[in-house]
């Protein structure tokens, strides 16, 4: 049986032992006077590894039609970019409201609060305002404290509610049709069309226990964010999500003949996938589109619930991928690339009252900006310098261009790939001066990015229009409230 009362956790000490489970809830005091007499709650959704390959992103071979209808009532951000292609990155960047370089987390394997001890990060700001906080499910990526060791739970009863791998899921979900795509050597390589249904699955017994946080908590100001595992590896679902999509309708990538030579930094390892058949191709991306639409489910459940209890007029509701993903383009079946498809990835909101409501926008905006805009209409001061901005405008006018600039990076090994985007051009420099190597792509050309120009004379002024953006966007990591300098060796 749950618990009677949601776990009680501080925002900065965080659990998520192998993905899943993180979070905050605490009594809910008095609304900050900065707001109205009952504030905007705040609905977060972060899904896990999940490109922008959604019916609403114009892929009708996708279903997800309660993303889409997400996007239908809010705002779909065609041109969103994440600051690093990888989970504990981008979400120590998104929200903490600082880059990379000045989070100093840069990896998978640090800790957010071992870097950042004392920063308010955004679901905190919230708690310290008053709101009732909740997370479920995998919003920071490494729940530890300093040490590397566990936070415990004030409540341990409700560990027994939450699932921290696919070997934790009810036993029904764990039998199934399935494979190892690369005979056991990459072991996050697998899939299984599971038995069971949905909440026999960690997404579906994790958005069980949201339904219940709003269930009883709905009538009072909150802030809940709710992390969707899936398409994250490995590719498990339920069965009826694989017989969506038949094997044989599958499309693969068509990459052209005539492509420039890879830059050799380009993807982490040219091994990985080099022995892929035809068929396990097909077998991946099957996969990883049934777990697409099995998060879609999920998420449809948890509008379900908005409708239910009549909370639109006063939510806002934002739903975002952490990152990017290939699927076979550039030889490649991952993360971790500042080619467009690491970079990009969906974002959509929903915000009361915003006048861009029901559209879609071209405008360039990065996922930095997420912890301004939520503050700025929470009527809440931030805590601290941010990097970001809030997207406020462009909610309310979707013809607004957004930033000049959005700006990626990656690293391999001791060597960083800086990557800035603009409306029409991504230019990347792999090590100093771009001494390992240069990308220049046209994307009204080559929106695949396909064709290097970077040897082009006749590209030559805008290489340097682009450095110039650039050397803007990664400046040295200055002096900051959050002690990102003092921490990000």
């Amino acid at each position: 049986m749950p618990p009677s009362n949601p776990t009680i956790l501080q925002p900065r000490h965080v659990r998520s032992a192998l993905l899943l489970l993180v979070g905050l809830i605490v009594p809910i005091g008095m609304p900050s006077p900065a707001v109205a007499d009952k504030p905007l709650n705040v609905l977060l959704i972060v899904a896990d590894d999940l490109r922008p390959e959604l019916g609403c992103y114009g892929v009708a071979d996708v279903r997800s039609p309660n993303i889409d209808r997400l996007a239908k009532k809010g705002m779909l951000f065609r041109n969103a970019y994440v600051q690093y292609p990888v989970c504990n990155p981008s979400r120590a960047s998104f929200l903490s409201g600082l880059r990379p370089d000045e989070t100093g987390i840069i990896s998978n394997n640090v800790p957010f609060r071992s870097r950042l001890p004392d920063l308010v990060t955004l679901p905190q700001v919230f708690r310290e305002a008053g709101y009732f906080t909740a997370g479920i499910g995998k919003i920071f990526h490494l729940g530890q404290d300093a040490n590397g060791r566990p936070v415990p739970f004030q409540d341990p009863r409700s560990w027994e509610h939450f699932f921290d791998s696919q070997a934790h899921a009810p036993a029904a979900g764990r039998t199934g049709e399935g494979r190892n795509l690369t005979d056991g050597r990459l072991k996050w390589c697998q899939w299984r069309a599971a038995d069971g249904g949905d909440e026999d699955q960690p997404d579906g017994v994790n958005v069980t226990e949201a339904l219940r946080v709003l269930e009883n908590h709905h009538d009072k100001p909150f802030f809940l964010a709710l992390g969707i595992h899936k398409p994250h590896d490995p590719f498990v679902a339920p069965r009826r999500y694989f017989d969506l999509y038949p094997e044989d309708s599958v499309r693969l990538a068509d990459e052209p003949a005539d492509r420039s030579p890879q830059v050799r930094l380009a993807i982490p390892s040219h091994r990985d996938f080099a022995d892929f058949t035809d068929r396990e191709r097909r077998e991946f991306k099957r996969a990883y589109h049934a777990c697409v639409s099995y998060a879609d489910a999920q998420i449809g459940r948890v509008l379900d619930a908005l409708d239910r209890h009549a909370l639109w007029d006063d939510t806002i509701v934002i739903l975002a991928g952490d990152h990017g993903y290939h699927l076979g383009e550039h030889e490649w079946w991952n993360k971790v690339t500042v080619y467009e498809l690491g970079a990009r990835a969906p974002l959509i909101a929903w915000v009361p009252g915003a006048a861009g409501m029901g559209q879609a926008t071209d405008a360039l905006v990065e996922f930095v900006d997420l912890y301004p805009t939520l503050v700025d209409y929470a009527g809440l001061e931030a805590p601290h310098r941010l990097s970001g901005v809030s997207l406020r405008p462009v909610l309310c006018d979707p013809a607004l261009p957004g930033k000049q600039a959005a700006y990626t990076q990656v690293s391999r090994g001791k060597i960083s790939g800086r990557s800035v985007r603009t409306d029409r051009w991504r230019y990347t420099e792999w090590g100093p001066r771009g001494e390992a190597g240069v990308e220049l792509y046209d994307h009204a050309a080559s929106p695949g990015e396909y064709h290097n120009r970077a040897d082009d004379p006749a590209a030559a002024p805008i290489i340097s229009e682009l450095k110039r953006l650039l050397d803007a966007g990664f400046p040295p990591v200055p002096d900051s409230p959050a002690g990102a300098r003092e921490n990000a060796s």
